[in-house]
C-alpha cells in the first residue's frame, strides 16, 4: 500500500477538458458533492494543478488496488514522511481515515458527515456555464442546451453514443432500483407524482417492496438526481418532480414533451441560484420573496399569454403580484395589466440577467 501511495504521489495530473466553474476551491478544506459526471474530479484536479507539485497527494478511492485497512495503517506515516500539505481523495469511500494535513479535499456523490469538511455542491452546468464550455453564444445555443444538458462529459460525445453512455454509466452508479426510479420519473417531469404513485407504476414491471422503493426515492432526492417542488400554502399537496439534468429525459424516455422539458430547465436555473419558489394552480413558479410569477410558455404570443393570465387572475389579485415573467424561446415584449408588469423574455436573456 505504501508503494501505491508513492505511485500516486509521483503521478502527473492532467485536466484536459476542464471548464471554469462558478464553484471555486481555495486553501480551505472541504468536500465537493454532486451527481456522477457533474465535473467534481476535473474541478479537484484543476485546483491541484495550481499548487506546487510535491506538496499534495491525489488519490482515487475507486482504485481497486486500495485496501482500506492497509491504507489506514500507513496513510499518516506517508503524509508526514513526504511533508505533504494537501490531501485530495477523489471518490471518497467511507472507512478511509483522514490523516492530519493543512488542507483536506474529498469528492463524493453524496454528503459525508465529517465535521471539519464543509460541503460544497457542484451541479451540472447552468446555462451560463454551458455557454462558456462551448466558447460561443449565438441563436443555436439554447437549442443545443436543450439537447445536450449540463453534464460536462456529454458535450464531448457524438449524438449516437450519448444514450448508451448515460444508460450504462448511471445504471452502474445508481444500481437497478434507483435507475428504474429515475427512468420512471423521466416520463413525468414537471408533473405532480407521489412516491406511492411511483410505487404503483413500478410494481407492475419489477418486484420491489414499498419500503425499499421509498428509501431509494428519498436517496435520489438527497443525492441531487431528483428535485421536488411544493405547492404554495399547501404542504400536504403532491409535489412536482424535476430531473437534475434534462439529458435523462432524452436518454431514459421515448416520450416527447417539449413544454415540460423547457419548464425543467427554467426550474434548474431557479434551483441552482437558490431562489425560493413554489408552484400554484396553473402557475409554474411563484417567488413570494420577489412578489413574482414565472410562467413557462416556450412558443408564446400575446394571445396565449393573455389567456394564461386570465386563468390566474384571482391569484394575481389575491397576492397583489407586481411582476410576471413569461419565459419563452424567442418572443419578447411587454403587456399591459392593471396590477402586474408582464414581460415576455427569451430564456437565454432571462437566464443570463443579474
Amino acid at each position: 500500500m505504501y508503494n501505491l501511495l508513492e505511485q500516486y504521489y509521483r503521478l502527473d495530473l492532467t485536466s484536459n477538458h476542464y471548464i471554469d466553474r462558478k464553484l471555486n476551491l481555495d486553501f480551505n478544506s472541504c468536500q465537493i458533492n454532486g451527481i456522477s459526471l457533474s465535473g467534481k474530479s476535473e474541478l479537484l484536479k484543476a485546483y491541484l494543478l495550481t499548487c506546487k507539485k510535491g506538496r499534495y497527494l491525489y488519490l482515487n478511492a475507486r482504485d481497486t488496488r486500495i485496501d482500506i485497512k492497509e491504507l489506514n495503517l500507513v496513510f499518516q506515516k506517508f503524509i508526514t514522511e513526504y511533508d505533504i500539505d494537501i490531501i485530495a481523495i477523489d471518490n471518497y469511500v467511507k472507512g478511509i481515515k483522514l490523516p492530519k494535513a493543512k488542507q483536506i479535499l474529498i469528492t463524493s456523490t453524496t454528503y459525508i458527515d465529517i465535521d471539519f469538511l464543509p460541503a460544497k455542491t457542484l451541479f451540472p452546468f447552468d446555462f451560463e456555464e454551458f455557454l462558456a464550455s462551448g466558447k460561443r453564444y449565438d441563436s443555436t445555443a439554447i437549442s443545443a442546451f436543450l439537447q445536450i444538458g449540463g453534464l460536462p462529459a456529454i458535450g464531448h460525445l457524438s449524438i449516437e453514443n450519448r444514450i448508451e453512455f448515460v444508460q450504462s454509466r448511471f445504471y452502474n452508479t445508481l444500481g437497478a432500483l434507483k435507475f428504474e426510479i429515475l427512468t420512471q420519473t423521466s416520463k413525468y417531469l414537471g408533473q405532480r407524482i407521489s412516491t406511492f404513485n411511483l410505487y404503483q407504476r413500478l410494481k407492475q414491471t419489477i418486484k420491489v417492496s414499498k419500503d425499499k422503493l421509498y428509501i431509494a426515492h428519498k436517496e435520489l432526492i438527497f443525492e441531487g438526481y431528483l428535485h421536488t417542488l411544493s405547492q404554495y400554502d399547501n404542504k400536504n399537496a403532491v409535489k412536482k418532480v424535476y430531473l437534475c439534468d434534462i439529458i435523462f429525459k432524452h436518454t431514459l424516455s421515448l416520450q416527447k414533451n417539449f413544454a415540460m422539458l423547457f419548464e425543467n430547465i427554467v426550474f434548474l436555473e431557479l434551483f441552482k441560484h437558490n431562489i425560493e419558489c413554489y408552484y400554484a394552480e396553473k402557475i409554474e413558479f411563484y417567488l413570494p420573496d420577489e412578489n413574482k410569477i414565472i410562467l413557462c410558455i416556450p412558443f408564446a404570443d400575446e394571445r396565449m399569454v393573455f389567456k394564461k393570465i386570465e386563468a390566474i387572475e384571482s391569484f394575481i389579485f389575491s397576492y397583489q403580484i407586481l411582476n410576471i415573467e413569461c419565459v419563452t424561446m424567442s418572443k419578447e415584449g411587454f403587456l399591459s395589466h392593471p396590477i402586474s408588469k408582464i414581460e415576455m423574455i427569451p430564456f437565454d436573456r432571462w437566464a443570463l440577467k443579474e
